[in-house]
């Protein structure tokens, strides 16, 4: 599990590099397009404050636009209490603890290191599950915190909203830029083109990979941590039963969640931050022979 965290902090390290190229490529394209390369150091100059700023205010912002409120232990020890012996067992700090008012069974976990991270559960899966059910859900989530998941995945966040925020505007310079005249050659046009359409999917995809596979080594950090993975199987299935599609959808915290919040489309599974519930449950199986 140890190596598990130390490539997980090796993959910030890759992610971020990738996503500067992304946002070089697309400053040189528009230096390109406008003839002039000083404008690079403005360009990077906003990624980075960007990026800084969303790195320490994402998790507020995520548990706001879902509606968390913070609890303590008075006002759901069963909650509460679960969270707290998990933290115990694993060695970490005591994250905050937050309730979601919506009657689909979903939860996530937020912040930048296990220090500063902040766990969600909704009223719906509180009433769905059993204990070892919440326990293994919340196991989970935890997983997240203890691998430095939620780390990687809110540099991608800040990242991916960078590139998009980017890719925009050079979209919208290009269209509205003045006359024909004026600009770089049509080569650096189409250069400039093409990286603005292409950045941000690129930036998508890697975001969707990345979500994916820290699901299936979160769902195997909770198993190991309660010593029973059947527990997070069931509520797996329960959860499929049931549908995890919230009432408040936000697409841009939707990889946060332990199962997909947001309402299946046609091919929603190619574009799905979330591996299917199938496959997670046959690793779960498969675990439980084991342990």
């Amino acid at each position: 599990m140890y190596s598990q965290i130390a490539a997980n902090k090796r993959k910030t390290v890759f992610i971020m590099t990738m996503f500067i190229l992304l946002i070089g490529a697309i400053g040189y394209a528009y230096g390109l397009y406008v003839g002039d390369f000083k404008s690079l150091y403005v360009i990077f100059g906003f990624a980075l404050l960007y990026s800084a700023i969303s790195y320490f205010v994402s998790s507020r912002v995520a548990l706001a636009v879902n509606g968390a409120k913070e609890i303590q232990k008075s006002d759901n020890p069963r909650l509460y209490r679960i969270v707290e012996n998990l933290s115990i067992s694993t060695g970490m700090p005591m994250p905050k603890v937050y309730v979601m008012n919506d009657p689909a069974p979903n939860a996530f976990a937020t912040g930048r290191d296990p220090k500063h991270a902040s766990v969600a559960a909704t009223t719906g899966i509180l009433e769905l599950l059993n204990d070892n059910e919440l326990e293994g859900v919340m196991a989970h989530e935890m997983g997240h915190i203890q691998n430095y998941d939620i780390r990687v995945m809110m540099i991608v966040f800040a990242c991916v909203s960078v590139i998009g925020l980017m890719s925009d505007f050079l979209l919208r310079i290009m269209w509205f830029g003045g006359d024909d005249d004026e600009g770089g050659s049509p080569i650096a046009i189409i250069l400039a083109l093409v990286l603005a359409i292409i950045a941000p999917i690129v930036a998508t995809l890697v975001q969707l990979a990345v979500s994916r596979r820290r699901e299936f080594l979160a769902d195997a950090t909770g198993a190991l941590t309660t010593r029973y993975p059947d527990g997070l199987a069931s509520a797996l299935q329960k959860i499929e039963a049931t549908g995890s599609v919230m009432k408040r959808q936000n697409s841009s915290t939707a990889h946060l969640f332990f199962a997909n919040p947001l309402k299946k489309k046609s091919f929603a599974k190619l574009f799905s931050t979330h591996p299917p519930v199938e496959e997670r449950i046959k690793k779960l199986n498969e675990m439980g022979g084991q342990l």
